[in-house]
Protein backbone atom coordinates (compact mmCIF):
# COMPACT_ATOMS: atom_id res chain seq x y z
CA UNK A 1 0.00 0.00 0.00
CA UNK A 2 1.48 3.26 -1.13
CA UNK A 3 0.53 6.23 1.09
CA UNK A 4 1.09 9.87 0.36
CA UNK A 5 1.58 12.68 2.31
CA UNK A 6 1.51 16.79 1.51
CA UNK A 7 2.44 19.36 3.53
CA UNK A 8 3.98 23.18 3.08
CA UNK A 9 0.82 25.12 1.81
CA UNK A 10 0.28 28.43 3.07
CA UNK A 11 -1.37 32.13 2.81
CA UNK A 12 1.31 34.15 1.16
CA UNK A 13 0.68 37.17 -0.68
CA UNK A 14 1.10 37.33 -4.47
CA UNK A 15 5.11 38.11 -5.84
CA UNK A 16 6.04 35.34 -2.60
CA UNK A 17 7.13 31.80 -2.40
CA UNK A 18 6.22 28.44 -1.41
CA UNK A 19 7.54 24.81 -0.93
CA UNK A 20 5.50 21.97 -1.29
CA UNK A 21 6.74 18.51 0.08
CA UNK A 22 5.31 15.44 -0.44
CA UNK A 23 6.61 12.60 1.32
CA UNK A 24 5.88 8.51 -0.07
CA UNK A 25 5.76 5.14 1.91
CA UNK A 26 5.21 1.97 0.45
CA UNK A 27 6.35 0.79 -3.09
CA UNK A 28 6.33 3.75 -4.94
CA UNK A 29 9.04 3.23 -7.70
CA UNK A 30 7.11 5.18 -10.00
CA UNK A 31 6.90 8.62 -11.93
CA UNK A 32 5.38 11.32 -9.77
CA UNK A 33 3.62 14.51 -10.09
CA UNK A 34 1.86 17.58 -8.80
CA UNK A 35 -1.60 18.88 -9.33
CA UNK A 36 -3.92 21.33 -8.05
CA UNK A 37 -7.30 21.54 -7.70
CA UNK A 38 -9.51 25.51 -7.45
CA UNK A 39 -13.03 25.37 -6.21
CA UNK A 40 -15.37 24.67 -8.83
CA UNK A 41 -12.97 23.77 -11.81
CA UNK A 42 -11.46 20.34 -12.45
CA UNK A 43 -8.46 18.84 -11.43
CA UNK A 44 -5.38 20.38 -13.08
CA UNK A 45 -1.87 18.68 -13.92
CA UNK A 46 1.08 20.98 -12.70
CA UNK A 47 4.15 19.18 -12.78
CA UNK A 48 5.72 15.60 -12.96
CA UNK A 49 9.01 14.16 -12.82
CA UNK A 50 9.98 10.81 -14.27
CA UNK A 51 11.45 8.05 -12.22
CA UNK A 52 13.56 6.94 -14.99
CA UNK A 53 15.97 9.51 -15.97
CA UNK A 54 14.63 12.64 -13.85
CA UNK A 55 13.11 14.44 -16.43
CA UNK A 56 10.32 17.18 -15.47
CA UNK A 57 7.61 18.93 -17.46
CA UNK A 58 5.40 21.66 -16.59
CA UNK A 59 1.74 22.86 -17.69
CA UNK A 60 2.70 26.29 -19.07
CA UNK A 61 0.54 28.41 -16.66
CA UNK A 62 4.00 27.69 -14.23
CA UNK A 63 6.75 27.42 -16.39
CA UNK A 64 9.85 29.19 -15.31
CA UNK A 65 8.00 29.74 -11.73
CA UNK A 66 7.67 26.19 -10.27
CA UNK A 67 10.22 23.86 -9.98
CA UNK A 68 9.52 19.78 -8.86
CA UNK A 69 12.31 17.70 -8.05
CA UNK A 70 12.59 14.94 -5.51
CA UNK A 71 15.64 12.50 -4.12
CA UNK A 72 16.54 9.52 -6.22
CA UNK A 73 14.00 6.96 -5.00
CA UNK A 74 11.41 9.47 -5.71
CA UNK A 75 10.58 9.06 -1.67
CA UNK A 76 10.43 12.54 -0.94
CA UNK A 77 9.12 15.08 -3.96
CA UNK A 78 9.15 18.98 -3.78
CA UNK A 79 7.36 21.64 -5.62
CA UNK A 80 9.06 24.78 -4.98
CA UNK A 81 6.93 27.80 -6.23
CA UNK A 82 7.79 31.29 -6.90
CA UNK A 83 6.45 34.35 -8.13
CA UNK A 84 3.08 33.17 -6.69
CA UNK A 85 -0.16 34.39 -8.33
CA UNK A 86 -3.41 34.17 -6.90
CA UNK A 87 -4.87 32.19 -9.59
CA UNK A 88 -2.45 29.76 -8.34
CA UNK A 89 -4.91 29.34 -5.45
CA UNK A 90 -5.58 25.39 -5.11
CA UNK A 91 -5.72 22.38 -3.29
CA UNK A 92 -2.40 21.07 -4.74
CA UNK A 93 -2.32 17.36 -4.37
CA UNK A 94 0.89 14.78 -4.95
CA UNK A 95 0.34 11.77 -7.20
CA UNK A 96 1.99 8.34 -7.85
CA UNK A 97 1.86 7.62 -11.71
CA UNK A 98 1.07 4.39 -13.09
CA UNK A 99 4.32 4.65 -14.85
CA UNK A 100 8.09 4.89 -14.44
CA UNK A 101 9.42 6.03 -17.38
CA UNK A 102 6.78 9.22 -18.49
CA UNK A 103 4.67 10.25 -15.71
CA UNK A 104 1.39 11.59 -17.20
CA UNK A 105 -0.62 15.14 -17.63
CA UNK A 106 -4.02 13.08 -16.81
CA UNK A 107 -5.42 12.01 -13.47
CA UNK A 108 -6.46 8.36 -15.52
CA UNK A 109 -2.11 8.22 -15.40
CA UNK A 110 -1.97 8.54 -11.36
CA UNK A 111 -3.21 5.66 -8.89
CA UNK A 112 -2.41 7.07 -5.51
CA UNK A 113 -3.65 10.42 -4.34
CA UNK A 114 -2.35 12.59 -1.19
CA UNK A 115 -4.76 14.15 1.15
CA UNK A 116 -3.78 18.02 -0.15
CA UNK A 117 -2.38 20.94 0.85
CA UNK A 118 -4.31 24.63 0.53
CA UNK A 119 -2.10 26.97 -0.67
CA UNK A 120 -4.14 30.55 -1.19
CA UNK A 121 -2.51 33.63 -3.01
CA UNK A 122 -3.89 37.04 -1.69
CA UNK A 123 -3.41 39.99 -3.94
Amino acid sequence: QVQLVESGGGLVQAGGSLRLSCAASGRTFSSMGWFRQAPGKEREFVAAINRSGGTTYYVDSVKGRFTISGDNALNTVYLQMNSLKPEDTAVYYCAKSLRTITAGRSPRDYDYWGQGTQVTVSS
